[in-house]
């Protein structure tokens, strides 16, 4: 994998990747000369810029920059692990004996050591380039100026607009190198920047509040901060004279911006942690139904500028497309090499948790936006936010506060809050009768609106 656009500090950093691959050699080389049986280290840089304003003025303009150095040593199947953000030499080898002697005095772990060489990404040719660096050359002023304009935009929408909890630009960027003793080396740059803001719509006891926001590898394809506003001020307007059901037995059709929550319950669930300390409603589900029978979840590690990509995993095991899902069916989980020997099975390359996953129902037609999966829920609510932690993963048990609009004939009647909606995960998953087109990006998450059949809602 190519690292030309990282190669020196002209682009922010404070140090090359040359640098940085000197770093582990010498970690490395420390750790091996203490008479480690192996060793793995990463050594990283971030830095960026996050500025923020209120009501037409400025409120902090902050500049990050941090770095780490981290190794773990083995001495057979003993484990330590030590970090320093200090990169002299004396500090590094100070850190790696700090590991070594943590090894030393650890219990042995039977599954514990670097990944298996036949998992590793050795062939740097073979790794893609996917696009992952876009610095972004903004000063304080200009993301200043930024952000007034979103927020700005958000006032100008209706008069409505009373108040406002500020708009927010951030450009950040970061780089790292690491490596271990079976041969690995690998590194690259990436970044992420972003622009957001919350509203609030009228006054007293009645106010609402909303946000929006636009995040992006690449500033050239965030929103322009006049469509953040007026979006978010649409959504706290959409809010206003909110109130309350009566309890109910309903259908609840999520929309895509929350519906990236079952998703992401899905991957807990089948998560390597999850699964050896059986602490999962889905404990020995490979092959078995877990979704409706007409979906999918799809993932690829290697979607250009996705936020969720990369040619290894934070092992610096290989990663590679392929179906969670297949028609309801899981197809597999998500593993690290630790998690993966506990289970008597191969690592999946998850190390550092899911990449671009997307979930699709077979049923879908082109048509379907979120226009007509209202219509195809009838009567019923339309969940737009979700309060609370109320999510057992042990048994699937599922409770969250919620708001969002009251569906009647198929079109939004009046919004609604102060509500919970409840079920368990498991009937949820199989109880999705449709998935629409509007599909949304939360993270390293993509779907669309969620119709869930039938769930409990607890109201006046």
């Amino acid at each position: 994998m190519s690292t030309s656009k990282t190669s020196s500090a002209t682009h922010g950093f404070a140090y090359s990747q040359d640098q940085f691959r000197q770093l582990v050699e010498d970690a490395l080389g420390e750790a091996k000369r203490l008479g480690a049986s192996d060793a793995g280290a990463e050594v990283s840089e971030g830095c960026g810029l996050s500025v923020s304003v209120r009501k037409g003025d400025l409120e902090n303009v902050e500049r990050n920059r941090d770095k780490s150095l981290g190794i773990s040593v083995y001495l057979g199947q003993r484990r330590g692990n030590a970090s320093t953000s200090d990169f002299s030499a004396q500090a590094i080898k100070d850190t790696v004996r700090a590991a070594f002697d943590i090894a030393r005095f650890t219990a042995e772990d039977p599954v514990a050591g670097l990944p298996d060489e036949q998992d590793l990404s050795l062939d740097v040719a073979a790794r893609p380039e996917l696009d992952l660096f876009h610095p972004w050359d903004i000063t304080a002023e200009k993301a200043a100026g930024l952000a007034l304009r979103c927020e700005a935009a958000t006032f100008a929408t209706d008069a409505r607009i009373t108040n406002s909890e500020g708009a927010a630009v951030s450009a950040q960027q970061s780089h790292f190198i690491t490596g271990n003793s079976r041969g690995f080396r690998g590194g690259y740059a990436s970044s992420r920047h972003s622009i957001s803001v919350a509203p609030i719509a009228g006054r007293g006891a009645g106010m609402q509040r909303d946000a929006w926001y636009s995040s992006m590898r690449d500033a050239l394809d965030l929103a322009k901060p006049e469509a953040v506003g007026r979006y978010a001020a649409e959504r706290a307007l959409s809010r206003l004279k909110a109130r309350k059901v009566k309890t109910a037995e309903v259908p609840i059709l999520f929309e895509s911006t929350v519906a990236a929550g079952l998703l992401g319950a899905l991957v807990q669930a089948t998560s390597g942690g999850a699964l050896y300390r059986k602490a999962s409603f889905l404990l020995d589900s490979l092959g078995t139904l877990v979704l409706a029978s007409h979906i999918d979840v799809d993932e690829d590690p290697h979607v250009l500028k996705g936020k969720g990509s990369s040619p290894f995993d934070d092992e610096g095991v290989v990663t590679r497309a392929r179906s969670v899902v297949e028609a309801g069916v899981l197809q597999g989980y998500f593993l690290s090499t630790y998690s993966a020997r506990k289970l008597g099975l191969r690592t999946t390359g998850h190390a550092g948790g899911s990449h671009n996953l997307v979930m699709k129902s077979r049923m879908t037609a082109p048509g379907d936006d979120l226009k007509t999966m209202l219509r195809r829920m009838g009567r019923g609510l339309f969940v737009t936010e979700l309060m609370g932690q109320g999510v057992n993963y042990v048994t699937g048990d599922y409770s969250r506060g919620a708001s969002g609009y009251w569906v009647e004939n198929g079109e939004i009647a009046y919004p609604v809050h102060e509500v919970t909606i409840a079920g368990n995960l498991k009937d949820m998953f199989q109880r999705i009768v449709g998935i629409g087109t509007d599909q949304y990006t939360l993270g390293t998450k993509t779907i669309g609106s969620v119709l869930i059949e039938r769930m409990k809602l607890a109201g006046s």
